[in-house]
């Protein structure tokens, strides 16, 4: 067994038993995964807006609002992969689980290795293909994220090893927001004061105005965004 790393998938466990999330915690940080755990709906959804999450683990019986419910809503704005859990086994449930938007379904008690196996089964269903040498394009700026390399008009860029590190995480993410806790959480960074600073000088280095950026966007509520022209 393994401990998680920051670069390791992000599952997030919605369940009312406060001791089944604490074991599902462990034996998934164990193996591999860093887990963030939540007793209902609502407190999910408030972590899911300052977070990114890579997996969800949902539990089908919960006060207040279901599962299944949480499982729709979710589906609605969002294509990642959910894995539903439940005591109710049987055709019915499970077939109630997959119209609802789930992409598994375990039923309890369910062994915990065959639990690690369906979610990584799931992240390699959702896993982009692996996509040869690409350059972001940004204006007059061009990144090379293999490289870590930024030129502009032709010329190359300084960047310091985290602004290089930030700018890798958004480009393999272009189009998708990150809040400043996950930027944190991601880059190992502690001050979320940092990263602003480092959007910042980024954004001098990329945008012909750096005050009103057309490519480091900022989106209001939740943190940064990278806006390529186009990937090449």
């Amino acid at each position: 067994m393994t401990s998680a790393g920051l670069d390791d998938p992000h599952i997030l466990v919605v369940d009312d038993d406060e001791r089944l999330r604490a074991l599902l915690q462990r034996y998934l940080s164990q193996n591999g995964f860093r887990v963030t755990s939540a007793p209902g709906a609502d407190e999910a959804r408030a972590l899911m807006k300052s977070m990114a999450f890579d997996l969800l683990i949902v539990d089908v019986m919960m006060p207040g609002e279901s599962g299944l419910d949480f499982t729709r809503t979710v589906r609605d704005q969002s294509q990642m992969p959910i894995l539903m859990l439940t005591a109710q086994g049987d055709a019915e449930h499970r077939i109630a689980g997959l119209e609802h938007g789930a992409d598994d379904y375990l039923p309890k008690p369910f062994e915990p290795r065959e639990l690690v196996l369906r979610c990584l089964a799931l992240l390699r269903r959702a896993a982009p293909p692996v996509q040869p040498h690409r350059e972001i394009l940004m204006g007059k700026a061009v990144f090379d994220p293999a490289r870590g390399e930024l030129r502009r008009k032709g010329k190359p860029v300084r960047l310091t090893s985290s602004e290089a590190a930030l700018l890798k995480l958004f480009a393999a993410n272009a189009g998708r927001p990150f809040s400043r806790t996950d930027l944190c959480a991601r880059l190992g960074v502690s001050l979320e004061r940092s990263i602003d600073v480092q959007v910042t000088r980024l954004r001098r280095k990329i945008e012909e105005d750096p005050k009103l950026p057309l490519y480091l966007q900022t989106v209001r509520g939740v943190g940064y965004m990278l806006v390529p022209d186009r990937v090449v």
